[in-house]
């Protein structure tokens, strides 16, 4: 829906550099596991810092398009206090400072 929706990641780099600067970004993330990475797709879980909740965050790398579509999510419940949103933006923003992103 429009208020948890997310627009993807806009590529201002070739796909396959962002992909890789992405990856290594995410196993720098604290709590974040890599369950399963392709040359286009991943998903991680993350885990919450005082509960351990486990949140799911899927990746998705549509070159032709020059985009990677995002998705995070609790797994559990309905309300993440912004937990999700932040962990995107923060990406986003690791990305744009080293000219990934648009």
């Amino acid at each position: 829906d429009a208020v948890h929706a997310t627009h993807p990641f806009e590529l201002a780099a070739a796909p396959a550099e962002a992909w890789r600067l992405l990856r290594s970004l995410l196993a720098d993330l604290p709590r974040t596991k890599l369950v399963t990475a392709t040359s286009d797709y991943v998903h991680a879980e993350c885990s919450s810092a005082v509960f351990g909740f486990v949140d799911d965050l899927e990746l998705h790398l549509r070159a032709s398009n020059g985009i990677i579509a995002v998705r995070s999510a609790a797994r559990r419940g309905y309300r993440d206090l912004g937990v999700n949103r932040k962990r995107v933006e923060k990406l986003r923003s690791l990305l744009a400072t080293r000219g990934i992103l648009k």
